[in-house]
């Protein structure tokens, strides 16, 4: 070492050689990585779905969220699917927000998102409000009204851009129906914030100014460009006014709320001129049509005014007044001869009548009554005793039928014929069983002449 040299290299520290790495398992390195990303919590990844696989049988789903420059798998498990679908319908392509957690599964090594919850993203948000809002309306009965345009409307009302091509589209159209046709337009932004309720207060001032219908248009786009057609202004602003409203919005495939609550839906602006526009050519052909019509019509009632004059005129009774007369006259005294013809025959039904009563009245004379009555007793008086000799002796002969009738079953005759009866002294019924009576009973006993008594000693 040189003398020269104001350090002493030998006594100054050497510079250690770096420590060989310690190796790590794969369990360990899959562990610090999972350690890595639990200390990131919960994540919000937004992007678009991909292989989209629904296992029917442990009800998990797996799927890829990507963009353009990554992808990353995703597991939705069967108990957090409800609560994190919430009735979200997963599609090819759509754009979602989702949150979760990050984690390795150690086993295969694979990253992936842990869904806990996913939601519609953009467009995709855009069209869950606007089936939300959709049914809601619906189920107010906002879609249900439909009232007709007026066919021949004085002034016509719109609403929309003066800067954007609907409104060129809507003036060319009217320019071709009805050129210089009145019009009022009401300018409002028709995309963008604030939109919607420009459009309402062009809508409310329209029909304030006193139009006969309004039609509220723009032309195609996005559903973010169409949104403000959308929103509830707008659609509050249709539904309180009290003239017709006619949407022509978008394009055909453009379908907003405005024109399901409007009164008309137009498919285009120009659609929408031509519904409220009246075709002047039209008009004009269909008014020279009801002129034609009304010199025809006004020439066949002339012409039948004046055939009914001359039928009139023709007529006797304005010819001659005399015939008039002459005719009553005679109306007269047919008249008359009806009148007698009807009393002779009135007068002959009476006579007859009145003689056919009299008839009856003679037959049914008091003394002539009188005499068939006398007739009629003394033809019973001559009967009378010889009836009741009959009657007598048929009573006489049932008399002696009964007595001997009775004189058979009369116990008088039995007893005559030997026979008696036994009474218990003191009582009218007689003995039939020896047993009924006791020791020391007096017995009567009736004979067919007189009674015996006797005294029980025994009985058997």
């Amino acid at each position: 070492m040189s003398t020269t040299d104001p350090f002493d290299w030998d006594t100054l520290p050497k510079e250690r050689e770096p420590a060989a790495p310690v190796a790590l398992s794969v369990a360990q390195v899959c562990a610090k990585a999972s350690s890595v990303l639990r200390d990131m919590g919960t994540v919000v990844v937004e992007g678009e779905l991909s292989r989209i696989t629904d296992q029917q049988a442990s009800g998990h789903m797996y799927f890829d969220l990507k963009d353009a420059a990554a992808r990353v798998a995703c597991s939705l498990f069967r108990q957090s699917r409800a609560a994190a679908l919430r009735g979200l319908q997963l599609r090819e392509g759509a754009q979602v927000r989702i949150t979760g957690r990050l984690e390795i599964y150690g086993p295969q090594g694979k990253f992936s998102l842990i869904v806990s919850r996913i939601e519609a993203a953009g467009a995709g948000a855009l069209m869950q409000e606007y089936e939300r809002l959709k049914q809601e309306l619906a189920a107010k009965g906002w879609f249900d009204r439909k009232r007709a345009l007026p066919s021949a409307p004085y002034t016509v009302g719109v609403v929309t851009s003066r800067s954007g091509a609907a409104l060129q589209d809507f003036l060319r159209t009217r320019a071709q129906r009805w050129p210089g046709h009145p019009l009022v337009v009401a300018h409002a932004a028709v995309q963008g914030k604030g939109a919607s309720d420009e459009v309402a207060r062009g809508i409310r001032a329209l029909e304030a100014h006193g139009v006969d219908v309004i039609v509220v248009c723009r032309g195609g786009g996005s559903i973010e460009d169409l949104w403000a057609f959308n929103e509830l202004p707008v659609l509050e602003a249709i539904w309180n006014c009290r003239l017709p409203v006619v949407s022509g919005v978008g394009h055909e495939i453009d379908t907003t709320l405005c024109d399901l609550v409007a009164d008309v839906r137009a498919h285009t602006p120009t659609d929408a001129a031509e519904k409220v526009f009246p075709d002047r050519a039209a008009w004009v052909e269909h008014l020279d049509g009801l002129d034609a019509d009304l010199g025809r019509a006004m020439d066949a009632r002339m012409e039948a005014a004046h055939q009914r004059l001359e039928q009139l005129a023709s007529r006797p009774c304005l010819k001659s007044p005399q015939w008039l007369l002459d005719e009553r006259r005679n109306r007269l005294a047919r008249a008359g001869a009806a009148l007698d013809e009807r009393m002779r025959s009135l007068l002959l039904r009476m006579e007859t009548r009145v003689e056919g009563l009299a008839r009856r009245v003679e037959q049914r004379s008091p003394s002539l009554e009188l005499e068939r009555r006398a007739s009629r007793l003394d033809l019973a008086a001559a009967r009378l005793p010889a009836a009741v000799r009959q009657r007598l002796e048929r009573l006489s002969s049932r008399l002696d039928s009964s007595a001997r009738a009775l004189e058979a079953v009369s116990p008088v005759a039995v007893l005559a014929r030997g026979y008696s009866i036994t009474f218990v002294e003191g009582s009218t019924t007689p003995l039939t069983d020896a047993n009924a009576a006791t020791n020391g009973d007096t017995l009567v006993t009736r004979l067919s002449h007189g009674e015996l008594r006797s005294r029980v000693e025994t009985t058997s």
